[in-house]
């Protein structure tokens, strides 16, 4: 009889872990051999247990889903990440590709499919729900690495720094008040970076920036 696949479930919140254990241990071939309530708890438990597979999702305590899945892979290049979240927002999914995760599915998945894309990363692939993988064909064909088009100005310094913070959601005066400078002058940089980017909102920019590498979303 095959060994079953080995997953750790890391979910705040105790019910929907609780929900994605049923599905995937009535698959038969899958065994949850471990639970976490955070990213702290997610990385020591893989340390401990070695997991096949780790399911992370993304808005945890202590630790983020995306610097879960970094450490993960850093330390514990075996295991294989699958991000199983609500949130389908460009920067997540390529923060989270970037990060080095195998897979990523929306809870809006079945059991079945949750249980399949587990066997996929299992198995060396990429699991991506539908509409990942239609916005991840969508990016890699607007623009590629040395074309004529992805040749842009680069960013400043303090661009950079005004994105990173746009990037985790702050608003113009919360960046102002971070960076010591004002909303205005906030407002400023963001216009320079949408004009260098040829972009016209935060969140395009931020793709964007993320796609070249430029900045990580913590």
């Amino acid at each position: 009889m095959a060994e079953k696949i080995r997953v750790l479930l890391a979910d705040d919140h105790a019910m929907v872990r609780q929900g994605i254990r049923r599905f995937l241990e009535e698959a038969g071939d899958i065994e949850v051999v471990a639970e976490a309530g955070d990213g702290r708890e997610a990385l020591r438990l893989v340390g401990e247990h070695r997991p096949d597979v780790a399911v992370l999702d993304i808005r945890m305590p202590e630790v983020t889903g995306v610097e879960a899945t970094r450490r993960i892979k850093k330390q514990f290049p075996g295991v294989r990440v699958l991000i199983l979240t609500a949130y389908d927002d460009d920067p997540y999914i390529f923060a989270l590709l970037q990060a080095g995760a195998d897979g990523y599915v929306l809870k809006t998945a079945s059991g079945d499919e949750l249980a399949q894309a587990v066997r996929t990363v299992h198995q060396g692939k990429s699991a991506l729900s539908p509409e990942v993988a239609t916005r991840v064909v969508q990016q890699a064909m607007t623009g590629k690495p040395g074309t004529a088009a992805d040749q842009v100005e680069p960013l400043t310094p303090r661009e950079l720094d005004v994105l990173r913070l746009a990037a985790r959601g702050l608003t113009n005066r919360a960046i102002g008040h971070e960076l010591g400078i004002s909303h205005r002058t906030v407002q400023g940089h963001l216009a320079s970076i949408y004009g260098k980017l040829g972009v016209s909102s935060r969140t395009e920019a931020v793709t964007e920036a993320l796609r070249r590498g430029w900045i990580v979303i913590e």
